[in-house]
């Protein structure tokens, strides 16, 4: 179910987001020029709809919101799925992006995300509710997003292969009762 769609202060219906933004950081990136110093900023952004789609992007502008606004839309644009097993991922994985490294594994349900910074905020807009993760390496938050973003890109799909309580019934063998389908054998006369 998703949100119900608010007005703004001109009584004009907004429509829902599709996705949620969580913004993992913001930098602030001086550039030393002939004049002076050049002051921008650097964010990086992860989207996701919480039911397997998420991306992140990195946007750079002299203000915080035109920042956070192009690291939204570099996020659309890298969109991947993330294949959701039983609320968790389908198998454990592990990463190396430059520095970071990223250990995923599933956990059973009622564990929880047990994940630190920005590996936990990318986990939750995915949609993930149960793993257990641990990062080596950097503690570099742009580079543990995008190692941990790296990761859910490369899971493969699960399909649950546990036998169920169905009894097949197996085809018999027993000739005696029908008659219909398997006729007499035929009697060799015997010869004198």
């Amino acid at each position: 179910m998703g949100k119900p769609a608010h007005k703004n202060n001109r009584g004009q219906r907004r429509e829902p987001k599709e996705f949620d933004e969580e913004v993992i950081q913001i930098d602030r990136v001086t550039r030393v020029v002939k004049g002076g110093r050049r002051l921008r900023f650097r964010a990086t952004v992860v989207i996701g709809d919480r039911k397997g789609r998420i991306g992140i992007g990195i946007g750079k502008s002299t203000e915080v919101a035109g920042a956070i606004q192009k690291g939204i839309a570099k996020a659309k644009v890298s969109l991947i799925r993330v294949p959701i097993f039983r609320n968790t991922i389908p198998h454990d994985i592990k990463v190396k992006f430059k520095a970071s490294r990223i250990l995923m594994i599933p956990a059973s349900e009622g564990t929880g995300i047990i994940a630190g910074g920005a590996v936990r905020k990318v986990v939750e807009l995915a949609g993930i509710k149960n793993i257990l993760s641990k990062s080596f390496g950097t503690n570099n938050k742009v580079s543990n997003t995008q190692a941990a973003y790296k990761a859910l890109g490369l899971l493969r799909k699960r399909t649950d292969n546990r036998k169920k309580d169905v009894k097949v019934q197996a085809p018999t063998n027993d000739t005696t009762n029908d008659a219909s389908t398997n006729p007499a054998p035929k009697k060799e006369a015997k010869r004198d």
